[in-house]
C-alpha cells in the first residue's frame, strides 16, 4: 500500500515521513501528480500561512486535479495535517482572502479569544475531545495532541466537525467528510497518540 506524502514546499515533511515510516507505511514524498494518482492513500501536511501553502500547492502542475480525482472519484483515504487540514476549507483569511480546496465548507479565521490572557498562537499539548456524533470514528480517538496554530477552521456544517480542543473557546481539532480527514494538531509530534492515529489511518477503509 503506497502513501503519497505531498511535497509542495510547505510541510513538516521530514517529521511526518518519519512518523509514517515508524508505523509501517510505504511512503513516497512527491510533488508529482501522477504519483498521487497511483497512491492508495494521500497525506497533505502543512506549516506556515494559509496563503503561502495554497499558492505552493497550486504551483504544482496538475496536483489539485490529481488529488480530487484520486480522493473524490477513486475514494482514496486522505489526511490533512495542520495547514493541510485548513486548505480543505472554502477560503482562508490569513494575509487577505485566499481560496481553499473547498472540500469541506468553511473558512479559516484568526483565533480571537475573548480573554486577553489567552495566548496566540495556540501552542503545546491540549485535549482532543470527540463530538458525540464522532464517538465511533475509525481513525480519530480522544487524547492529548500537540498543537501549533494561530488560525482555526470555522466549519459551516457542525456534522463535519469530529473533535474540538479548548483554547479560550472550542476550536476545531479535527474535521471529516467521507474518506477525507483533517486534523489541526500534529500527529508526528504527538508521540503515542499521534502514532496510533496514523496506524488507524493506514488501516482505514471508508
Amino acid at each position: 500500500m503506497k502513501v503519497a506524502l505531498i511535497d509542495y514546499g510547505a510541510g513538516n515533511l521530514h517529521s511526518v515521513h518519519n512518523a509514517l515510516k515508524a508505523v509501517g507505511a510505504d511512503v513516497e514524498v512527491t510533488a508529482d501528480a501522477n504519483a498521487v494518482r497511483a497512491a492508495d492513500r494521500i497525506v497533505l501536511p502543512g506549516v506556515g500561512s494559509f496563503k503561502a501553502c495554497a499558492e505552493g500547492l497550486r504551483a504544482l502542475p496538475g496536483m489539485i486535479e490529481a488529488m480530487s480525482e484520486r480522493v473524490h472519484v477513486g475514494g482514496a483515504p486522505f489526511l490533512g495535517i495542520c495547514v493541510g487540514m485548513q486548505l480543505l476549507a472554502t477560503k482562508g483569511l490569513e494575509h487577505g482572502e485566499t481560496p481553499g480546496l473547498d472540500w469541506i465548507a468553511g473558512e479559516v479565521r484568526l483565533i480571537e479569544p475573548a480573554d486577553p490572557a489567552i495566548k496566540i498562537p495556540h501552542m503545546g499539548w491540549n485535549d482532543v475531545a470527540l463530538m458525540p456524533h464522532a464517538a465511533a470514528h475509525p481513525v480519530l480517538d480522544e487524547g492529548e495532541a500537540y498543537f501549533l496554530h494561530s488560525y482555526h477552521f470555522a466549519a459551516d456544517n457542525p456534522s463535519d466537525v469530529l473533535a474540538l480542543t479548548d483554547h479560550g473557546e472550542g476550536l476545531v481539532a479535527a474535521i471529516a467528510k467521507g474518506n477525507i480527514l483533517g486534523v489541526q494538531f500534529h500527529p508526528e509530534k504527538s508521540q503515542q497518540f499521534g502514532l496510533e492515529l496514523l496506524t488507524r489511518f493506514l488501516e482505514w477503509k471508508p
